[in-house]
């Protein structure tokens, strides 16, 4: 499939604001298109080539550093998850995917049988958090409980976004993207990712 240059542009500016700035995607290829002095309507590249330009900047520019701060990020996810654990934690985002640095925040989603338990039993273990709404997976609207959590390694703070859905929700997450591939683990599915890294 052809792509035009322009959006190979947009997404390599993109992808330098999203790994130099911590930007969000979406925010990444709007801004990246009015940086280029394009057309508001311009249409933008999908994630796929957003991704692939992501790994190519990680791999010129970060190589020595991404490696530790994404196992620094993926060790934090794995905290959480386990705190969270009665609420089937997946990893997703960036740090799942292999594309996160130290701007990255940690994406975790849950699949609750009641969605208010979650928020109750932060309350209950004094977690300071903010509730925000969010766009799903499925372009619904669901809550975001955010968090911010000290990594020492990084020897930073993080935001930990711990997004609720319904249990109903869960079938559907684990199906592959287009290119066989998952698009959130779980704890032990994390493990095997940390494991892997460490004997490589």
């Amino acid at each position: 499939m052809h792509v035009p240059s322009t959006a190979h542009e947009i997404a390599q500016t993109a992808a330098r604001m999203v790994v130099d700035e911590g930007l969000e995607w979406g925010p990444a290829k709007r801004r990246a298109v009015r940086q280029l002095g394009l057309p508001q309507r311009t249409p933008l590249p999908d994630n796929d080539l957003l991704e692939a330009a992501v790994r190519e900047h990680i791999a010129l520019f970060c190589a020595d550093t991404q490696p530790q701060e994404l196992r620094a990020l993926r060790e934090l996810a794995l905290v959480w998850m386990g705190r969270m654990q009665a609420f089937r934690p997946y990893l997703a985002g960036a740090v799942w995917r292999g594309t996160a640095t130290r701007l990255s925040d940690v994406y975790v989603q849950m699949f609750c049988d009641d969605p208010k338990s979650a928020e109750i039993a932060l309350i209950d273990h004094n977690v300071p958090y903010d509730a925000t709404q969010v766009t799903g997976f499925h372009g619904e609207t669901v809550d975001a409980l955010s968090i911010s959590s000290f990594c020492k390694p990084l020897n930073e703070t993080i935001g930990v976004h711990l997004m609720v859905y319904d249990f109903d929700d869960l079938r559907g997450a684990l199906k592959p993207d287009a290119q066989g591939r998952t698009q959130r683990g779980d704890a032990a599915a994390l493990r095997v990712l940390l494991n892997t890294e460490e004997a490589a």
